[in-house]
This record gives structure tokens, sequence and C-alpha cells, in this order.
């Protein structure tokens, strides 16, 4: 792997440099707590003359003005090179959030899928869209253009996927950029900017500030120059981000994370592929890269009839999860990205013990190994029985190998059950009645439903969610749009006075 250094990390107008301050942080590997690398820590210097840079650029630059067609073969560009680079960056976003390096290919692919795909839709919506005015004196196009400068603020479960989904439409559109990775999980993004200045990315169109929250990404969410934010992270800190936003009045953005509801009928486990189908989906659901997933099918809601076989096989199953370092071969599962959300783990498992629930796997650390050194940040996958809706960690998004389990005895009290919730992210319903499953689907208050599947998603569909789980969405046709400005061109082809005063 490309050994990162301090000098690497901040990429502005071009031209890679150490913090201003010359603060440095070291980034740790989740597995074993030792340094991986080394990244500069920026501050509101740092910040400031990133967005001077892209304001420049926007202003007087050439990419806003670049043919849409060009634009997009560079996107096309990147992503041939991030197909070339695939391994490297896989490795690193294993080593760096301690997801298996499987995750990582995926996530490398799911990223290459997304250029490709915002290089296409932007060239098919470039357009505008003829407005019939009544009149054959009047010609009317609705056109869109650059919102602006972007400020994009990426979390640390997904920091190359979750970059991509901003960057991508961002740079279709014809925008310049700042974007700032959680500062526990950089190095991957850091690799994307080398990408696109490799590309031919014009200088100050896109540039990369490390660091952390306070005061980078505050500056960035409040800088007059800044004309959108968008910002994937956690319910408290979006708030944050919005707030600081609206004294300018920037376009804001925001995917907040979800308490996710995963809804088993009895009849979906009618037969023994049924049932086979459902306990690894709710295992698939909950536990994939620990649990760090903003979809997480944290919420099984089970039908009362099933539960007890049902929860019996899923503590079983989830008993033989292999839990290691993401790079080693046959590891299924990885640690927690720090000690802060291991800590944050067993402070929930605890707490919702202590309110009544009844453990029937995991909570508590595994016991060391080869592949689990003690110093990891690794926790077992954790099923807790007989919650209610009151309880903490029913409640809460714990970002950790956590699955709860409620139980239902008709359609109405599923439903209800699904939507008691203040987010509104993702959710699924497993049904072989197709009549119900879409039924309950349609009455689920979620931006994503899975029926009879959990977890996958498409770049042409949008993502997003209602209630807390944030405003705007990403990917699909809306994501390209959150990027872009709608004007109204009218044109009269045979002017004259309009007499509306005597004069």
């Amino acid at each position: 792997m490309h050994t990162v250094s301090a000098t690497e990390t901040m990429y502005i107008d071009g031209r890679w440099r150490p913090a201003a301050s010359g603060a440095t942080r070291e980034i740790l590997d989740p597995a074993d707590a030792t340094v991986l690398a080394v990244v500069s820590e920026g501050g509101a210097e740092d910040t400031d003359a990133a967005v001077e840079a892209a304001r420049r650029a926007f202003d007087t630059g050439d990419w806003p003005r670049t043919p849409t067609a060009e634009r997009a073969a560079l996107l096309r560009r990147v992503a041939d090179l991030l197909q070339r680079d695939r391994e490297e960056i896989a490795l690193t976003e294993s080593r760096d959030t301690g997801k298996t390096l499987e995750e990582g290919r995926t996530d490398v692919d799911d990223v290459t899928a997304a250029f490709r795909y915002f290089a296409d839709l932007a060239v098919n919506t470039s357009g505008g869209r003829v407005v019939d005015a009544g009149s054959a004196d009047v010609h009317s196009v609705v056109v869109h253009e650059p919102v602006g400068v972007c400020a994009l603020i990426t979390p640390w479960n997904y920091p190359l996927l979750q970059a991509s989904w901003k960057i991508a439409p961002a740079l279709a559109a014809g925008n310049t950029l700042v974007v700032k990775p959680s500062e526990i999980t950089p190095l991957s993004t850091v690799h994307l900017l080398r990408l696109l200045a490799e590309a031919g990315l014009p200088a100050g169109t896109a540039n990369l500030v490390t660091g952390p929250g306070d005061p980078v990404g505050a500056r960035m969410s409040s800088h007059p120059g800044v004309d959108l934010v968008s910002f994937t992270g956690g319910l408290a800190s979006g708030t944050k981000v919005a707030a600081a936003a609206a004294a300018t009045v920037k376009k804001v953005a925001l995917e907040l994370g979800g308490k996710n509801p995963n809804v088993v009928f009895a009849d979906a486990c009618a037969t023994d592929e049924g049932f086979d189908t459902a306990v690894d989906q709710a295992l698939n659901a909950a536990f994939i890269h620990s649990g760090q997933v903003c979809s997480a099918g944290s919420r099984l809601i089970l039908e009362e009839s099933v539960h007890d076989r049902f929860v019996t096989e899923l503590a079983r199953r989830a008993r033989l999860i292999r839990l290691g370092r993401g790079t080693e071969p046959g590891v299924e599962c990885g640690p927690l990205v720090s000690q802060q959300q291991l800590d944050k783990t067993e402070a929930y498992v605890a707490s919702a013990l202590a309110e009544g629930a009844v453990l029937r796997c995991g909570g508590k650390r595994p016991e060391p190994s080869e592949t689990r050194p003690s110093t990891g940040y690794f926790y077992e996958p954790t099923v807790l029985d007989r919650c209610t809706r009151e309880m903490r960690v029913v409640r809460e998004e714990t970002f950790g190998p956590i699955l709860t389990v409620e139980t239902f005895r008709t359609e109405d009290e599923a439903v209800a059950l699904a939507n008691d919730t203040e987010y509104g992210l993702a959710g699924a319903v497993f049904s072989a009645d197709t009549a119900r499953a879409r039924r309950v689907a349609a009455r689920l208050r979620h931006g994503t439903v899975w029926i009879n599947d959990y977890h996958p998603y498409l770049p042409q569909a949008e993502w997003g969610g209602f209630g807390k789980s944030g405003v705007g969405r990403e990917l699909g046709p809306t994501g390209l749009d959150e990027y872009r400005e709608a004007k109204h061109v009218y044109e009269n082809l045979r002017p004259a006075p309009v007499r509306w005063f005597a004069g």
C-alpha cells in the first residue's frame, strides 16, 4: 500500500501541502490500534484557502464552462483509474475502516459504477426542457446550471463510497468543490483526489482538507463562499451543519442515518428454503461491516409464531461469524472503527440488559487470536431478544454489531412498530405473500424499502430518508439535481411594446 505522509493529504488549488499550522494526526489500524498513516490536521486557515481556490475555479476557471461531454469523459477516465488501482484502494479501505478486503473491493466497484452513471446521466440530461408558452412567438426553455462551490463532508464508515456519491454528481454538473473526509478514515479519499488530478481535472476544481469537524466542517458549512453543503453523518452533527448553513441560506443536503426495521412475516419461513433465506438476510442486514452501516437492519421485527425457532437459529449462526482482521482470508467481519465506537457499543448493550432485554449471543469482546489482536476494537455480533420500543437500544442508531428483536401478531402492528422511529432511511419486509409484501412496503415511511432482500442499492435509484434521516437525495436523477440550479430562459421572438402604461 502507498505510504501516506503528512505532506500529501491536503490538496488545495492543484497542490499537495501540509496544514498551515503544521499539525498532524495519526491514523490507527482498528484491527490492532497501530499507526497506519500520518496525515495533515487542517484548520480554519486551510479551509478558507480551499474554499477560495474552489471559488476562483468556479468564477473564472474552465470547469463550469467545459462542455458536458468533456466533463463526462473525465469522469469515465476516473472510473477506469479506480479499476486500475482496485486492489490498492481496497486494501487501503480495509485497513483504514476495519472492513473485510472483499467489502473494500465491492466499494471500489460501486464507486466506479457511480462515476460512470453520473457521467452518462449528465450527458443525457444536458439539453434542457422546452416549455410550451402557448404562443409561437415565444421560445421558453428550462436549463440547468451548476450550483457553484460545494462543501462535501463524508463519514468514516464508507469513506470512498460516500465521497463518490457527492463528488461524481458535483463534478458532472460543473461545480467546484472542497471535500472533508472523516478525520479517522481519510486515506481512500486522498487516493481518489490523486486520481482526479491524474485524469486531468483543472487545479482548484476539487480540493481536499483533512481535519476534524470543528473547525474544518464547521467552517465549510458557514463559509460565505460556499453555495451548497452536503453532509453524511450523525443526527447531532447534521443539525449543526444545517444551523451553520442557514445564515448564508446555502443549499443543504443531509443524510443522517437510520434505525431500520426488518419485518419478517411467518409465511416467509413456511418452507425450509424460505426460513434459511430470512435468517441469512437478517444476519446480512445487521452485521455487514460490524453493523456500521447507516441502513443496517438493526431492528428485527418478527411475527410471534416463528419467534422461538427463528431467534434460536439466528443466534446460532451469529456465533459462527468469523471475526478478525479484514485483510485475512476467511474473515467475515472486522473490528469496529475506533475505541470510541467500541465503548459506545458496550454501553448500548449494557443499557439494553438493564432495561430487560435478553442476551441470546455476543455481548462481549471476543478472545484474542492471531487475526484478533487484543488491542483491536473487536466486538462479537450480538442478538438482544424481547426488546421493546421504549428501550434506548431500539430507538437510537447504535452503529455497531447489535441486533434487537421485537415481535408482532398482526400486519397493522408490524407496520406500527416499523414506523415507530424518528428516522426513516431504509427498511425491509419478508413475506411469501406478494400482495401483503407490497402493501406493507407502501405503508413503510422509509426512503428505501426492500422486499425479500436487504442492502442492495442502485446508482440510478435515489437514496435518502424520511424524518430525521435527512433532507435531499443522493444517487439517481435527483442526486444530480441536488448539484444543479434550474434556470428558466424566456425569449420573445417578436418583441413589441406592451402598452401597460399610457405614457
